[in-house]
């Protein structure tokens, strides 16, 4: 790399394809002013990946840039051989912050949330208030959008916004300019319900307090973005058929990305061998009636093909909050309704397709009419348990314990393929017997 000096905006157009040491050094190139704005702009993943390749002079600087909750996150990043070493270039009151909230779990609000925000007393007056958050802005305080007004012992009583701070007279309590209904999420919280609160709320900043209603930090809007967007990136990956990578695509080793997808793609093969046991088993109904083999990937795809669509729309309504496991019933008469309404436009559409090719190419035989019933009646049938099987799976899945992200659209299409074979030579049989079975 040259001595010449990068913009930001040139560094971050080659960022991608350089390596961990090629990005450190590329930080030296950079003015000081747009470094500090361009590291703090990288994810967790690429700080840690650039702060492991600088030398350990440089690296000190760069960690005591970053927020203690920010710090936190980048630590829990590198290895455990690592992890003092870096806790050692943060001064005493920031590595006892960052020590406190790596005890929390990763995806809990204890462990998005920043320790430093701005708290006052209950018996102080505006005017003292002010000058107090003077002083305080001064510090590395997290937000200053709200301040957050505690007792004695820390428990959270009120909040008031600058807004209301400098509308009411100074001589004012400031009991009696706080708003006491505080809307906080305890420090265990998921992150994900901790997103839909502020989300609903449209809050900038969310205080978390401990089980004694002790204020502990606050979860800023721009920490939850970041939530928000890994969040959807694991479930959309998940729903693809595959474990959610850890790093970003780009920076996944081959080795690491065979491994995350080899497993659920396997299993999936194993589930479609299913297919062809079902497939063996009517192999004499084929021999007899060798036009069905010819709307099996019809019939499959189909109910694969609904399934995916109810298990998408199910698991995207979990995530946003819209139903729980408590409302199954009312969405199994949902789908239920719908499998059966998208099985009969299936149907419709097929049997004409039949019908208008048998009378231009003749393709079906003299008992067109009952094939084509046929394809029809396993469409309806296929549709609405497809519809179903996506719907309920998610459900069962979270019951159980895990992901319903898990109940991938791959997953669901293997599951539906197997049954909607047995559904369509079922009807077959008993549709056609005395005719071609």
């Amino acid at each position: 790399m040259s001595d010449d000096r990068l913009t930001a905006a040139e560094l971050s157009e080659i960022w991608a394809v350089l390596s961990p040491e090629e990005r450190a050094e590329g930080f030296e190139h950079l003015d000081r002013g747009e470094a500090d704005g361009f590291f703090l702009g990288l994810s967790e993943q690429e700080q840690a990946a650039a702060l492991l390749a600088m030398k350990a002079a440089e690296r000190r600087l760069w960690m005591r840039l970053l927020a203690p909750d920010d710090a936190a996150d980048v630590i829990q990043l590198v290895s455990r051989d690592d992890r003092s070493s870096f806790l050692e270039m943060l001064d005493e009151p920031t590595r006892r912050e960052v020590t406190a909230l790596m005890a929390y779990a990763e995806d809990a609000a204890g462990g998005l949330m920043s320790p430093r925000f701005a708290r006052l007393r209950p018996d102080m007056t505006v005017g003292e208030a002010i000058r107090y958050l003077q002083r305080q802005a001064q510090e590395k305080i997290e937000t200053i959008y709200y301040a957050y007004v505690l007792d004695q012992e820390q428990r959270l009583q009120g909040v008031v916004s600058f807004r209301d701070l400098f509308t009411a007279r100074g001589d004012k309590a400031l009991s009696e300019v706080m708003r006491r209904d505080v809307i906080s999420v305890p420090e265990t919280l998921d992150q994900e319900a901790v997103a839909r609160v502020i989300a609903r709320h449209d809050l900038n900043a969310l205080p978390v307090v401990d089980v004694e209603g002790r204020m502990k930090g606050i979860v800023t809007v721009d920490d939850i973005v970041d939530v928000v967007q890994r969040e959807a990136t694991e479930d959309i990956q998940k729903l693809g058929g595959m474990e959610a990578l850890d790093t970003p695509y780009i920076q996944t080793g081959m080795l690491a990305m065979v491994k995350k997808r080899a497993g659920w793609l396997s299993a999936l093969f194993l589930g479609e061998m299913l297919t062809a046991s079902a497939m063996g088993h009517y192999e004499e109904e084929i021999a007899r009636a060798v036009v069905l083999a010819l709307f099996v990937p019809l019939i499959i795809s189909s109910g694969g093909n609904s399934g995916s669509q109810a298990t998408t729309l199910i698991i995207r309504a979990m995530a946003l909050g819209e139903v729980t496991i408590k409302d199954w019933w009312r969405i199994v008469r949902r789908e239920v309704v719908a499998g059966l309404s998208l099985g009969l436009i299936l149907a419709t559409i097929g049997m004409v397709r039949i019908l208008v090719w048998q009378a231009i190419f003749h393709t079906y035989g003299e008992h067109y009419v009952e094939v084509a019933a046929t394809v029809a009646t396993s469409l309806v049938g296929i549709v609405a348990w497809g519809t179903l099987a996506g719907a309920m799976l998610p459900f069962v899945i979270r019951r159980l314990g895990f992901d319903p992200a898990s109940a991938s659209a791959p997953f669901v299409a293997t599951l539906v393929d197997v049954s909607g074979l047995v559904i369509y030579f079922n009807v077959a049989q008993v549709l056609l017997r005395g005719s071609l079975l």
